[in-house]
């Protein structure tokens, strides 16, 4: 099971007003980082664990750093969520299995953001 209190605590940082609305976000070209609060960019390392290999964890906190750093305020653009207590933020690498498990989702009558965060952390 996944890490219970880590869940609580993201859980926790986004209903507290410290995550930005949700709307596209992300840097505009590769070279350039997005600024981001500390406990966004917490959240956007912590979702990492959720990957579905060791190779995949690893390539999503490489990708993290490389295209966020902590600036002074939240980045009102960052597209953060909160489904089933878990956080994330900005677009999730999905493997194909995740991929399939959000299509099985959404035709079940679930949304797509939310089964996109259900099957990333849960699948």
């Amino acid at each position: 099971m996944k890490n219970v209190a880590m869940v609580v605590a993201l859980a926790t940082i986004a209903m507290s007003g410290t995550i930005g609305p949700a709307s596209a976000g992300g840097p505009p070209d590769a070279n350039e980082k997005t600024y981001v609060s500390r406990d966004q960019y917490n959240v956007l390392m912590s979702q990492c664990r959720y990957a579905d290999t060791p190779a995949a964890r690893a390539d999503c906190r490489a990708r993290t750093t490389q295209r966020y750093a902590v600036g002074r305020r939240p980045a009102e653009a960052l597209d953060c969520r909160t489904y089933s207590s878990v956080t994330v933020c900005g677009e999730l690498a999905l493997s194909a299995r995740e991929q399939g498990c959000v299509r099985l989702a959404v035709a079940q009558g679930l949304t797509a953001r939310r089964a996109e965060v259900e099957c990333y952390a849960f699948y």
